[in-house]
């Protein structure tokens, strides 16, 4: 960090050091079998509204994890204090919780086979070494490259943020790893006024190396571009129509996705995909893979969070459900073994096409592109959907004005086997990976 920050408190070796004496106290406590977590992060923020700093922060956390297994009784507990004694008392407590607990068939580590013993050098680590004046003048100029357009009439602020984190993970079995890894970020947020109508809106940037970053400049420009071109929006009576949902905002799907084949939601039968596996859900031009190891990015990571070895796998191929997203525990539920999805997906990506969203906007023709959601409104049981939106109308495969306080409503089943196009604007800031998506129909409700 910068010279105003304080270090990483704890390298990799020192986690992996807490982490060990975790687990033989929880040895010789006498638990069958133990996991352990450390983690310690360090960071600075900071924050500016209308050129004057808001908030400026350092963040320094570390914690631990522990939990034991008495058969199939578990008990855990936690500590953000890593002193010997701390650490001992929280193994004691994880053990007097596991001694009262009922047995689970399903309660236990992930199988010791698929450890990772052996993973490679992720490039995760990317120290940025910016000072607190630095930062603050940058997002100084994120904000003033928004404020630049006279149809800005007022800004939420802009921020800027740099974190470092370490974990190492260890069980019973012998497993011990753990790796450090950047996020960096920077946002701004403005409103903008028309008629005496305003909108807002906002745009960021997100990278493990800061240098991946784009300018404060650009990120402000384009808060203001998203923000002004919102201006006038108007209402739509209701109508079926194609949708398009920008990049941004098409994550989102992949996500409903990802919730509706996760373990848990499969083993309590609460998901419209129970027993799809082998099943065409998409059309056969869709391919959607997980992809733990690349280089650099946001979702990478050489084992999950039960110390599982992470591996590339296509989840769907040709349209077809080839498997789910467990951990150990859901894993057993369903007789199946774990995916490495103990604590989520990593760069879970569905292959682009071959337009952009111009080329998209085209190939629609008429319709609605949809650039905001607002609100829940998905029921992953039944896949019923039904969510607030903002965008704008299209005819002749052009833009024509902006729209609000509609909803886009369907169903996910047929939204998902409704899917046109996948879009080649990959937005990859984050665990999910995808370009657009433009759905054949879906009923857009308004006045």
């Amino acid at each position: 960090m910068s010279d105003d920050s304080q270090p990483l408190p704890l390298d990799v070796a020192d986690l992996e050091r807490i982490t060990q004496q975790a687990l033989d106290d929880a040895r010789q406590e006498g638990a069958t079998s133990a996991e352990a977590v450390t983690s310690a992060d360090t960071g600075l923020s900071t924050s500016v509204r209308l050129g004057e700093v808001e908030t400026l922060e350092y963040h320094k956390d570390q914690g631990l994890g522990v939990t034991v297994y008495f058969g199939q009784r578990k008990g855990s507990a936690s500590s953000s204090d890593l002193s010997p004694a701390s650490i001992h008392e929280a193994v004691q407590a994880a053990c007097r919780i596991a001694r009262y607990t009922a047995e689970d068939e399903a309660a236990g580590l992930a199988a010791p086979e698929l450890m990772a013993y052996g993973y490679p050098d992720l490039g995760l680590d990317h120290p940025w070494p910016i000072s607190t004046e630095e930062a603050i003048e940058r997002a100084r100029a994120c904000e003033a490259a928004a404020r630049d357009d006279a149809r800005i009439t007022n800004s939420e602020g802009a921020s800027l943020s740099a974190f470092r984190g370490g974990v190492a993970y260890g069980n019973s079995y012998g497993f011990l790893g753990g790796y450090v890894g950047t996020r960096h970020s920077l946002s701004c947020a403005v409103v903008g006024e028309q008629d005496g109508a305003m909108q807002r809106d906002y745009w960021y940037s997100v990278a493990r190396d800061a240098h991946d970053l784009e300018s404060a400049e650009a990120v402000g420009r384009r808060a203001a571009e998203r923000t002004t071109r919102r201006l006038g929006a108007r209402r739509l009576a209701t109508r079926q129509v194609p949708v398009l949902y920008a990049a941004d905002v098409a994550r989102s799907l992949l996500g409903h996705l990802v919730g509706a084949i996760r373990g848990s939601a499969l083993y309590r039968r609460a998901s419209f995909l129970v027993d799809a596996r082998g099943e065409s859900i998409f059309p056969e031009f869709v391919r959607i893979e997980e992809q733990p190891h690349l280089r650099g990015a946001l979702g990478s990571a050489p084992f999950d969070n039960e110390g599982v070895a992470t591996r590339e796998r296509e989840l769907v191929s040709d349209g077809v459900l080839q498997g789910y997203v467990l951990d150990s525990y859901s894993a057993r539920k369903l007789g199946m073994q774990t995916t490495a999805n103990a604590g989520g997906v990593h760069n879970l990506q569905i292959a682009p096409g071959d337009h952009d969203l111009d080329g998209l906007l085209t190939q629609m023709g008429e319709g609605l592109l949809v650039t905001e959601l607002i609100g829940q409104g998905v029921n992953v049981v039944t896949g019923d959907y039904s969510r607030g939106a903002a965008g704008f109308w299209v005819e002749n495969g052009q833009i024509q004005y902006p729209v609000e306080e509609i909803t886009v409503a369907g169903n996910l089943e047929d939204m998902f086997k409704g899917l046109v196009a996948v879009g080649r604007d990959l937005d990859v800031r984050g665990n999910i990976r995808t370009g657009s998506w433009l759905i054949e129909r879906m009923t857009v409700a308004g006045e």
